[in-house]
């Protein structure tokens, strides 16, 4: 993995924390009757992807470093769901939709390559 000394190396961890920037800003804007529905189940998804990636990363072992890259990945799709229910409320425009749903499969990718390359080795 070239020179990554510590998590915060990682550019899928840096991505996903950016994302987690974006998703706090946008839920802030949901109605406030979701802050403890949606806003705050949106908020944990999200937050868990960079937190899962880091707590693998410490791992000692490669299997518990995908296993938590896996979570991660879940998490992902939990927030993709999340934001497509909030699309279909009409809570978040299209363009919005689609630059958050952009961003996270993005992140998707990068944690599939990255959990391949550690089961190969």
């Amino acid at each position: 993995m070239g020179n990554v000394k510590t998590y915060n190396d990682l550019i899928v961890w840096q991505k996903a924390m950016q994302l987690v920037t974006e998703i706090y800003l946008i839920t802030r804007k949901l109605p406030k009757e979701e802050t403890y529905g949606l806003s705050s189940q949106i908020r944990r998804s999200c937050v868990s992807v960079p937190s899962n990636i880091a707590e693998g990363f410490g791992r000692n072992s490669t299997n518990d470093y995908v296993r938590f890259l896996q979570i991660a990945n879940g998490s992902l799709y939990e927030l993709q769901t999340q934001l497509k229910i909030c699309s279909n409320l009409k809570y978040l425009s299209n363009q919005i939709y689609n630059k958050i749903y952009e961003q996270s499969r993005e992140i998707e990718r990068m944690l599939s390559s990255l959990i391949r390359k550690l089961s190969t080795k």
